[in-house]
């Protein structure tokens, strides 16, 4: 058994998989095609349900078990005004590991899910969250730091990982995410103690990725320093930072606060309703930009690991790139 295998058999074993390595659930990016093709080539798939109606979750897996027979998650959203209905799709499916992000699990949906027999995988931002999750009954936690894509917290991942892992670590399977490019990052990890990792914006332009030519060409261009976190402008507007690249998108995203804390000022909307106003922008600006390809109006979620996307490439090749960048790394330690 080499180091990397003994390393990652813990995550290996929990998710089901041959590589301890998760695809992020990026809304309209991880749908069937991609999915299917990180699990048939030994990562573990994972569909972003997103604002999607308990039908339409119902269909994605339908097509994603015909692509493929291996392993694969969903991830819901905690705010998801139906989240207990798309549990229970979930279960129909038997669907064996769920993933809740997007705050504290409401009261009831982790006893929901783990009475389907699934396995529940939740995001923990500090340790403190994740004691208290561990205690509530998650089977595994992500700790994703700011460098991601998509809505982010204030921590970066390496200061995450310090203080997570030696805390956590020997409790559940914890994965790290966030800026991981590379498989000398996965190995560095973990050694310190992590049973696997979660990649999103290293899988953006794989071939299967449905995402659109000009989408995946704005990945392709882009450097590090591209990707920056949105700006709150209004303190009471419950808004999560979200990190994409810069352009057009981001500025109307402005616009769209100022609208939203004007409407929460007159009284015309309560602060759920604005926060869900929030994020069907965000859905409705990502659809745009993955699916229609307006690259200058649309957003671009991205974490600061887009640097390091610089071709199209199959899955295959992008998971044995990084297992193999990270055996090599191990070998040189060893040495």
């Amino acid at each position: 058994m080499t180091k990397l295998t003994s390393l990652m058999a813990r995550g290996v074993e929990f998710l089901g998989c041959e590589t301890a390595i998760l695809c992020g659930a990026m809304s309209w990016v991880s749908e069937r095609n991609l999915v299917s093709a990180i699990s048939n080539a030994g990562g573990f798939g994972v569909i972003a349900c997103g604002a999607m109606t308990p039908d339409l979750l119902d269909a994605e897996i339908i097509a994603t078990k015909a692509l493929t027979d291996k392993p694969f998650g969903v991830n819901l959203i905690t705010m998801h005004p139906l989240l207990f209905d798309l549990i229970e799709v979930c279960a129909r499916h038997d669907v064996g590991h769920v993933v809740l992000a997007g705050g504290l699990p409401p009261k009831g949906s982790i006893e929901a899910i783990k009475q389907s027999g699934a396995k529940l995988i939740c995001f923990a931002p500090a340790l403190a969250l994740a004691k208290k999750l561990a205690r509530s009954g998650v089977d595994a936690l992500v700790v994703e730091g700011m460098e991601a894509g998509g809505h982010i917290g204030p921590v970066a991942t390496s200061v995450l990982a310090q203080e997570i892992l030696p805390e956590m670590a020997e409790q559940l399977p914890v994965f790290v995410a966030g800026g991981i490019g590379r498989g000398e990052a996965i190995a560095a990890y973990l050694e310190m103690g992590a049973s696997g990792v979660q990649l999103g914006t290293r899988f953006v332009c794989a071939n299967e990725s449905i995402a659109h030519p000009n989408f995946k060409k704005a990945f392709l261009r882009a450097s590090a320093r591209d990707a920056v976190a949105s700006v709150q402008i209004d303190p009471r507007l419950p808004v999560i930072p979200v990190r994409a690249l810069k352009n057009a998108g981001t500025e109307n995203f402005t616009a769209k606060q100022r609208e939203v804390a004007n409407l929460l000022d007159s009284g015309a909307v309560d602060m759920t309703e604005a926060q869900l106003q929030i994020e069907h922008y965000w859905a409705g600006a990502l659809r745009r930009a993955v699916i229609d390809g307006d690259v200058d109006g649309g957003s671009l979620m991205a974490g600061q690991s887009v640097g390091m996307v610089t071709k199209e490439e199959p899955v295959t090749e992008i998971i044995a790139t990084l297992m193999k960048e990270a055996a090599a790394a191990l070998e040189r330690r060893a040495a």
